[in-house]
């Protein structure tokens, strides 16, 4: 049985079509919720049932969601005006996957008239199979979300020597809230953490330098080796991590709390405090590679 919740929802045009949808997934062990309508006899606004779906994706009461009428663009334009959703009408199988793979897309709109039951049936099984590209795109997805002003966004390291590829991810940062708290790793806990010689700079530097940057509203010094105390205290909407990692691993190995937000900053290869400093031990330039 997958995890995932899928409501589904249409039009009178759309009312078989999502039947055999909804009986597919069943079958392959989604958990399913159908918002309607239930008979084609009566005709309805398309508007009133892409709200219903995109509600439950807006509060996270569901995981993705299936809009289906006659094309699937009035179903696409109504629920893409709600916060939190991004919708794609999907007329074919590469568009399926890589709506979900470049966009994140969590809500699928599919024309009844446009193609065969079969084929609509075989999109939505591709379309939530499809993973999104987290790594590759996830700057670009997080441009497009509702605005952010009241959300406070976390993020933390020990910043050691400060790089373009650190500058990046708090710019990035600030961009998804209101206000910017940087944590960062004492300088005990940053030496248990790096190893001999580490930090280099200490911990009242390190902090003085980032609280100098414009898009950091405040900096907070913590001595545990990983920031769950002070993440229990400031409560953020947003966590963000930057690393290889996916949100759930970063998740699972912080103790971050489900109503938390994570968010992954993909690394900038060839941006490395450990690489600058032997470049500095070694008397050599260092270079951003790649």
């Amino acid at each position: 049985m997958s995890e995932i919740i899928v409501s589904l929802a249409s039009d009178h045009n759309g009312v078989q079509l999502k039947t055999k949808i909804k009986a597919s997934l069943s079958e392959a062990g989604f958990r399913t919720l159908d918002l309607g309508p239930y008979t084609s006899d009566l005709s309805v606004d398309y508007i009133d049932y892409a709200r219903l779906v995109g509600n439950l994706i807006q509060n996270g009461d569901c995981d993705r969601g299936i809009l289906i009428c006659g094309t699937g663009i009035g179903m696409s334009i109504s629920a893409n005006k709600l916060p939190k959703v991004r919708a794609a009408v999907v007329h074919n199988y590469e568009s399926a996957v890589k709506c979900r793979e470049h966009n994140d897309a969590n809500v699928l709109c599919l024309g009844a008239w446009i193609l065969s039951d079969r084929e609509n049936t075989e999109i939505s099984h591709k379309w939530l199979e499809e993973k999104f590209g987290e790594h590759r795109h996830v700057r670009r997805v997080e441009r497009i979300a509702p605005d952010p002003r009241g959300k406070l966004v976390f993020a933390n390291g020990v910043f050691d020597i400060l790089h373009q590829g650190h500058l990046d991810l708090l710019k990035w940062s600030r961009n998804l809230g209101d206000r910017l708290v940087v944590g960062i790793n004492s300088d005990a806990s940053a030496h248990a953490l790096k190893g001999e010689g580490r930090p280099v700079n200490s911990q009242q530097d390190r902090k003085a330098v980032l609280q100098a940057l414009r898009f950091v509203d405040e900096v907070i010094i913590f001595d545990e080796l990983k920031p769950t105390r002070l993440i229990s205290m400031l409560n953020p909407s947003i966590i963000v991590k930057g690393g290889e990692w996916i949100a759930e691993q970063v998740r699972q190995q912080d103790d971050i709390p489900p109503e938390i937000e994570v968010k992954i900053f993909p690394i900038i290869k060839g941006y490395s405090s450990r690489q600058i400093i032997q470049h500095i031990r070694d008397g050599e330039p260092a270079h951003a590679e790649g």
